[in-house]
């Protein structure tokens, strides 16, 4: 099987952590490098986090590119509220030691690794000062780049860090717009609209554990803190992780349903970071991004699941199906 190759850039963070496993776990992807944006956690917090997740599945080989440490004009605000101090919910996880990030940074390892690929998924799970940058500086390589799939924005929900922004694009709104005027590619959107359906619950974390203890026990350790959070947040008994979605949707885009429309991003005032997609295409500009509309959760969910325990998504389904069944029994 041909492996799909795959630049991640992120900002681990819990869900990032996850959606990292996923798809370093896949037999379906080749992750080729990840360079670490300034976002939930700062970026050398991020690039250590990078590095624990790849001692994890033993895949120390692949390098970690330390990217932006601040958006490009606003102040930097960081979500260690929702991630831990560390990143990793608290955990205090000890650090890699014998391996150290790339000497290259994130934007002289998007140029040696899209020199030297053709046909690259890029994936953005964090801020886009990263990408943005990238597109400013060296457009050329880009055409080495054959999906640019993002997570972040907020269509036809409420954000979740303004009325109407979405972290990732409320921390750099400037970049985010940058990419959505000026990439070559159509960008495939992930926005809180579908994220939102992908809630890890204790039960199935404990699921898990029961089916494969070793492969749950990272999960376990960051997870707690996370849960913690959307509790005293918004009353959630679990907790949702946006970003694993997007490695799933990247293998399975038949989970989901999508629009094609031009999206421009607020860069200043009470709306900073809100995504404004033009629905009823009043501005005539040709489409720019694929946004997600619906999406399978179930399904997604046991990919989820299935990638992070490496197990065959047919038997997390027929997992999650048991414990719906135990629930409905309340009901």
């Amino acid at each position: 099987m041909q492996k799909h190759q795959v630049i991640i850039d992120a900002d681990p963070g819990i869900d990032d952590s996850l959606a990292l496993l996923v798809a370093l776990q896949s037999p379906m992807i080749e992750v080729i490098g990840i360079s670490i944006v300034a976002g939930n956690v700062p970026t050398e917090i991020g690039v250590a986090n990078a590095l624990k997740v790849l001692r994890e599945v033993d895949r120390l080989d692949i390098p970690v590119f330390a990217g932006a440490t601040t958006p490009w004009t606003h102040e930097y605000v960081s979500a260690q509220d929702t991630h831990g101090m560390d990143g990793m919910g608290d955990s205090q996880m000890p650090p890699v030691t014998d391996v150290s990030a790339s000497p290259l940074d994130a934007q002289a390892g998007y140029e040696a690794l899209l020199s030297a690929h053709e046909d690259v998924w890029f994936m953005a799970l964090g801020p886009l000062t990263n990408v943005a940058q990238s597109l400013k500086t060296q457009q050329e390589l880009w055409s080495h780049v054959s999906r640019l799939i993002v997570m972040g924005g907020a269509y036809q929900t409420n954000g979740n860090t303004s009325p109407v922004a979405e972290y990732n694009f409320w921390v750099d709104p400037d970049a985010a717009d940058y990419v959505f005027q000026n990439s070559p590619l159509m960008i495939e959107l992930v926005p809180l609209d579908v994220t939102r359906k992908i809630v890890m619950t204790p039960n199935i974390l404990q699921m898990m554990h029961y089916l494969d203890a070793d492969k749950s026990a990272f999960v376990e350790q960051i997870l707690p803190f996370y849960f913690d959070f959307h509790w005293a947040q918004e009353h959630v008994l679990g907790a949702v992780i946006n970003d694993p979605l997007v490695i799933v949707y990247a293998l399975h885009p038949e989970l989901a349903t999508a629009i094609e429309k031009y999206v421009t991003v607020v860069t200043s005032g009470v709306a900073l970071g809100q995504s404004i997609v033009d629905g009823a295409d009043f501005w005539q500009r040709p489409a720019n991004a694929k946004i997600l509309q619906q999406i399978d959760a179930k399904q997604a969910m046991a990919y989820i699941v299935g990638g992070l325990l490496t197990r065959d998504v047919t038997t997390i389904e027929k997992e999650l199906d048991n414990i719906a069944t135990d629930l409905e029994r309340l009901s």
